[in-house]
């Protein structure tokens, strides 16, 4: 069947999850964070990761904000930056990631076509809505669904399971978007049709199941062959 429904990842798909600590890095007084702020934010996003699948094969679930805020703390740590005012700075921002400059106009081409559009995040409720909002795309998502309404991270299956019980569509029916390669391959594997969005050009996952589009940024969202 066509796709009637765009689902998006937020963190690294729509929102720049570097923006934080390149933001930081050149603001006055940013000392040793003007230099290590590239391994800074690599490190956060990758423990921010790390802990929400262990959390979730621990049974051991917290909201994303303190896996969010656990990860900055040992990428901090790594880099040997322990001033609290640095750490709170940057959490201050994480509520305010910029969209990428391409995701306004794609939202709106979707909307064009008539197509649900909506979030299916690993964020909370609270830090999804600061960062639409800070965005300004709430008047082009039809809604903002976070894995704390079932109290486990992605890719767990109920997770994928929201997307069906709010917008009544097959997973056939369902265009799922991603810039992270484990979630569009587990997102496949559900049985969405699924576009990875390859930022950094990295090898595609060894999964079970991979993603059928691979695009090197949001642009092309709008024109693929699935509608």
């Amino acid at each position: 069947m066509p796709v009637t429904t765009c689902i998006f990842d937020a963190y690294g798909t729509l929102f720049d999850v570097n923006a934080a600590a390149r933001i930081a890095a050149a603001e006055p007084g940013a000392g040793a964070l003007a230099t290590h702020w590239p391994s800074v934010a690599e490190n956060w996003r990758r423990k921010q990761l790390e802990y929400s699948w262990l959390r979730a094969v621990m049974g051991a679930h917290c909201d994303f904000w303190q896996v969010t805020q656990d990860g900055l703390d040992w990428a901090l740590e790594a880099e040997g930056l322990t001033e609290p005012a640095l750490r709170e700075r940057l959490l201050q921002l994480y509520w305010e990631l910029p969209a990428y400059a391409e995701v306004p106009k794609m939202l709106d081409a979707l909307k064009a076509r008539g197509l649900n559009t909506a979030i299916l995040s690993n964020g909370s409720p609270e830090m999804l809505a600061g960062a639409v909002q800070s965005a300004g795309l709430g008047a082009v998502l039809d809604d903002v669904l976070s894995v704390e309404s079932v109290g486990i991270f992605k890719p767990a299956k109920t997770v994928y399971d929201l997307v069906g019980a709010r917008f009544g569509c097959a997973p056939d029916e369902v265009l799922f978007v991603s810039s992270n390669g484990w979630d569009a391959a587990a997102a496949a594997a559900y049985g969405f049709t699924t576009a990875w969005v390859n930022r950094n050009g990295a090898p595609i996952d060894r999964l079970p199941a991979t993603p059928q589009r691979v695009l090197p940024d949001l642009t092309g969202i709008a024109a693929l062959d699935v509608y």
